[in-house]
């Protein structure tokens, strides 16, 4: 035994020489003693964890080391072709389309749309007719397209700056014009700063995004428009569905969340009410005061999008803060287009100095896309100018709305749900008299569930029916020289699909009496398209 233990000493000896040169070397390597700390906490810890840890690492390094392929392993999993059967094949092989064909409703869709000679405003030119017709299919609710005063502002600006602003707005792309619209959206809203994005639709998700994350609440009405539900989406927060402009429905799902919150003891999260101004999808507008009310007793923050309601309602067009007499400080995010508002392009954001701050670093909109060009920030500070200074625009406006209410709403044929004020105007086709009985509910309304964005008592509709009758509609009233146009929709890729309607936009740039002359057009072409319904 002796012999045997004096004959292993030296490799005892080498062994520990050699531990213990790797140990010192071990330890040269910079984190080194992190890792040596974590290993024995855990090896006294959890010894089982340990084993498990260095069998994970052995079959790490074993999955790099191996080959990717199997062709190392002489190729005999592979099937061996001949260069004729290779050729034979790559000639059968047909790629898939990239997209569907379109079908014909999409191509009649496609066919139907008018193209415009010239510049756009409310009096065009069709260049398949070379006619003039009266436009209430173009977003130019207060007039500002085709201003001269604004036209001139451009051209100098274009000569001053150039065409593109040639970079994001957080490197290079930020002009004093930028800042100076910002300022003026701030100051016309009383709100502390603005934000200004480059195109209306993105600035919505980009917005939402920037606050909202995993594990955060949004409460959101059924009936957003398209770009606040893909901000819903991409925020990736639970989200809570109310009615649709119910504000009871919202208060119940208020109270439930709470409820949820403390029934399973989880932590204060972030949480948003999420809603519109005035609803793209069918003209209603909201009850702010009341959602003012709820946002402070269930301590919610309020993004509210007024991409519609934004230089439109309110005596100087200040949107629904003006036309309720709410500040504009009450709402934390106030989302708006600059291209429906002031018939330039972009969209902003308004609220407070630190919300507007946070947008320009986590704004992914913000951050990556090119700044509006310089002429574009010029001529939408011009038209709050001439808001500012004319509030005889709005008061034009309204007139021209209620002169189309009170031709269309005599129509048995049609309805709208849009609300008075709104300058967006919704027909629908009224629902025939002997199938609308099953459409009531024949029990009492229960709460929805507000996990599901499908609502109590939806009703239902003909998509495909209402369209091709709205579409009748609106090709008799082109004949007649007037341009309308349907509600269009990405069929399938909404949460909610939106009743088909013809959307008119009303447009202070007509008198009284070509809006008269308009909606009798309109009321012709319905009688006359519904009328044939068996």
């Amino acid at each position: 035994m002796d012999g045997s233990a004096s004959t292993l000493e030296p490799l005892f000896a080498f062994l520990s020489y050699a531990l213990i040169q790797a140990e010192s070397a071990f330890y040269k390597i910079p984190g080194s003693h992190v890792v040596a700390r974590y290993v024995k906490s855990s090896h006294q810890n959890d010894p089982g964890r340990t084993v498990l840890e260095i069998l994970l690492a052995l079959f790490a390094i074993r999955t790099l080391l191996q080959s990717r392929t199997r062709a190392d392993n002489g190729e005999k999993h592979f099937i061996q072709f001949s260069k004729k059967e290779i050729d034979e094949l790559v000639e059968e092989w047909t790629p898939e389309p990239l997209g569907a064909p379109l079908t014909a409703e999409e191509q009649s869709d496609l066919a139907s749309i008018p193209v415009v000679s010239g510049a756009n405003g409310p009096r065009p030119k069709l260049a398949n007719t070379g006619k003039q017709v009266l436009n209430l299919a173009s977003y130019n609710f207060t007039g500002l397209a085709g201003n001269e005063t604004i036209k001139e502002r451009a051209i100098e600006t274009l000569r001053k700056y150039g065409v593109g602003s040639c970079g994001p707005p957080g490197f290079y792309g930020t002009i004093d014009v930028h800042m100076d619209l910002e300022r003026d959206i701030a100051d016309f809203l009383g709100t502390e700063a603005a934000i200004l994005y480059s195109q209306a639709f993105t600035s919505i998700p980009s917005i939402i995004a920037a606050f909202a994350k995993r594990g955060d609440i949004i409460v959101a009405d059924r009936g957003v428009n398209f770009a606040l539900q893909k901000g819903l989406q991409i925020s990736r927060s639970t989200i809570r569905w109310f009615d649709h402009n119910d504000l009871k429905s919202l208060e119940e799902v208020l109270q439930n969340v709470e409820k949820e919150r403390r029934k399973r003891r989880g932590p204060l999260t972030r949480r948003f009410i999420v809603t519109e101004g005035i609803f793209e999808k069918n003209g209603t507008i909201a009850d702010l005061p009341k959602l003012i009310e709820l946002k402070h007793k269930y301590k919610y923050r309020l993004i509210l999008d007024e991409s519609i309601s934004f230089g439109t309602v309110g005596r100087t067009g200040r949107g629904l803060t003006e036309l309720y007499n709410v500040p504009a400080t009450q709402i934390d995010m106030l989302l708006g287009s600059v291209a429906n508002g002031l018939n330039s392009s972009g969209g902003f954001c308004a609220g407070s100095r630190i919300v507007v701050d946070h947008q320009r670093i986590n704004g992914t909109s913000f951050v990556f896309s090119a700044a509006v060009p310089a002429l574009l920030a010029v001529s939408a500070s011009e038209g709050i100018n001439i808001l500012r200074n004319t509030p005889s625009i709005l008061g034009t406006l309204q007139e021209n709305i209620r002169a189309i209410r009170a031709v269309l709403e005599r129509v048995d044929c049609i309805t709208i749900p849009s609300h008075t004020a709104s300058p967006i105007i919704h027909i629908y086709v009224r629902a025939p008299s002997t199938s609308a009985t099953h459409l009531l509910p024949t029990a009492p309304a229960k709460q929805s569930n507000s996990a599901s964005p499908a609502g109590r008592d939806a009703q239902s509709f003909d998509i495909v029916t209402e369209e091709r009758l709205l579409q009748d509609i609106v090709d008799e009233a082109l004949a007649q020289g007037v341009w309308i146009t349907r509600a269009r929709r990405l069929r399938g890729q909404e949460v909610v699909e939106a009743r088909p309607s013809i959307r008119l936009a009303v447009t202070a740039a007509l008198s009284r009496k070509e809006c008269e002359r308009a909606a009798g057009v309109i009321k012709a072409a319905a009688v006359k398209v519904l009328g044939k319904r068996k």
